[in-house]
């Protein structure tokens, strides 16, 4: 008598390989649950089902309340003590000092500091400096990072590329060189920049506007500033006339007008 054929049981792999399917398929679900959990609401979440964490919380957010607002304070106080400073010296027509949310910007005129086309400071850009140092010297644990930036202006009748850029790269190392010396700034968290004369904020068609280019500005951020470009920074110090003159302005105001994901734009 013949034995009857076996069913083929091929479907019994077929599920195992579907509830593995369906697993993977959960978990990559909830890493995306995750990775978009809004903090506070997870720190509310994590308090309510573990009372013993709330307080912990509670003490986080108060630390890092403390800490954002001594680095305000510690910016405020410098921008106190430059102002000062530059006005006991009588600078006030030839600094200006910006306080911004995050930053310090410091525009000094490029005669303050040098002589005709040369990058030699002078005795009285020392002096400067000096004063310089002082106000900042207080608050040195709370700069995240200072950009000495060095520009210069065009002459329509005349230009050379290579001491255009030369002169403004100058003119910022020895800045930066000086500052460094006062040994009150790691090093490693200043940066000199040469614009050459492609930063303007003035008209070059005029004696007035051509010697404004001339400049040499301190930009000095905290740990917690929002980083912009230089046109955006100039765009709050300078104003929206000057952040146009800006190579990049067209690219920034286009994507300031980019409708935000979910409007629908035209």
């Amino acid at each position: 008598m013949k034995k009857p054929k076996s069913k083929a049981s091929g479907g019994s792999w077929m599920d195992t390989y579907g509830d593995m399917v369906t697993l993977l398929l959960c978990f990559f679900v909830l890493l995306y649950a995750i990775s978009s959990v809004d903090q506070s609401k997870w720190q509310n979440f994590v308090a309510s089902v573990n009372p013993e964490a709330a307080q912990q919380l509670e003490e986080m957010r108060s630390a890092e309340a403390a800490e954002a607002q001594a680095e305000e304070d510690a910016l405020q106080q410098m921008y106190e003590s430059l102002t000062s400073e530059f006005q006991s010296m009588g600078l006030d027509a030839n600094v200006d000092v910006v306080r911004g949310d995050g930053y310090n910007f410091i525009s000094f005129s490029d005669e303050i500091f040098f002589e005709g086309n040369s990058y030699a400071v002078t005795d009285n850009g020392q002096l400067v400096l000096d004063g310089f140092a002082r106000a900042i010297a207080p608050a040195a644990d709370e700069i995240h990072e200072i950009q000495i930036l060095g520009h210069t202006t065009e002459i329509p009748s005349r230009f050379n590329v290579v001491e255009d850029r030369m002169l403004s790269a100058e003119r910022a190392a020895q800045v930066t060189a000086y500052i460094q010396s006062k040994d009150i700034v790691d090093p490693a968290r200043m940066l000199s920049i040469g614009y050459g004369q492609f930063r303007p904020i003035a008209d070059i068609n005029t004696e007035e506007g051509r010697s404004r280019n001339r400049r040499v500005e301190i930009l000095i951020t905290s740990d917690d500033a929002v980083l912009k470009s230089l046109t955006e920074y100039y765009a709050e110090v300078y104003g929206e006339d000057v952040a146009a003159m800006q190579p990049d302005a067209d690219s920034l105001n286009n994507t300031a007008a980019a409708p935000a994901e979910g409007d629908g734009g035209a």
